[in-house]
């Protein structure tokens, strides 16, 4: 993919297109890693590794006014998620990605156990979510720098970590592992956008897309039915009761 991008981009080592080229090309990047993100087969499950490095289950033992009690529990990486505004065209940007728990949970709901899937009826796309762009805290670096490296590498948005902001911190997932999440708000421009960049790393696989205000705003209202996380509704309403322009 790398290379069909870059020979979009470069020829005889000069910039080979104009600005709104640089962005067409990019959209069509996207389109590509969309068509791939789906083909999700050879689906099974296993026992866990004692050395994940992402999740350590165990039990937590207390005492609670004199009754004995037991909570199991889930050791994850703090993160970061970060609003990401389009000042440009006045877009919000956000990332898809299959998530193997959500569509565990869907199918588990049915009833429906590995080597028994129907794909047709259970097919990868129910699992795409739509996400704030975000990333664990694993790098001894500060967190605006993780967040920084997060915009760069699922967006592809290169900004100095001045601006961006950081707005709240709070708990995710209290019943399980009451990690902490840091959310940040970044203004971006298409001249910040660097060719190639964006989609994730290493084999990560991440679509970008973007939302105008009016199609942002539907996801938020009544009866919406999303495949996002509560991270994403938050950092959406807060968008829009705080930076959305007012016209």
């Amino acid at each position: 993919m790398s290379i069909i991008f870059s020979f979009r981009y470069y020829f005889k080592g000069e910039l080979a297109c104009s600005r709104s080229s640089t962005v067409r090309n990019w959209v069509y990047l996207q389109v590509f890693k969309r068509s791939i993100m789906n083909n999700i087969t050879n689906i099974h499950y296993g026992p866990l590794p004692a050395d994940s490095p992402y999740v350590k289950p165990f039990r937590f033992h207390y005492t609670q006014n004199g009754n004995q009690k037991s909570w199991d529990l889930l050791k994850v990486h703090d993160s970061v998620s970060i609003v990401i505004f389009n000042v440009t065209r006045k877009k919000l940007v956000f990332v898809k990605q299959f998530r193997p728990a959500v569509y565990h949970g869907i199918i588990s709901s049915d009833g429906v156990q590995p080597g028994n899937i129907d794909m047709t009826k259970y097919p990868p796309e129910i699992a795409v979510t739509l996400e704030l762009c975000a990333g664990i805290i694993d790098k001894p670096i500060s967190i605006v720098e993780i967040a920084r490296e997060e915009i760069l590498e699922e967006c592809g948005y290169d900004i100095p970590v001045d601006r961006i902001e950081e707005i709240i911190r709070y708990r995710s997932g209290v019943g399980t592992s009451g990690s902490e999440q840091t959310l940040f708000y970044a203004e971006v421009t298409d001249a910040d956008k660097v060719p190639a960049a964006g989609g994730g790393v290493d084999d990560e696989m991440i679509d970008v897309v973007e939302y105008d205000l009016v199609e942002a705003r539907k996801l938020t209202e009544k009866g919406t039915v999303i495949t996002s996380p509560p991270s994403f509704l938050f950092g959406l309403l807060w968008f829009f009761m705080n930076r959305a322009p007012k016209n």
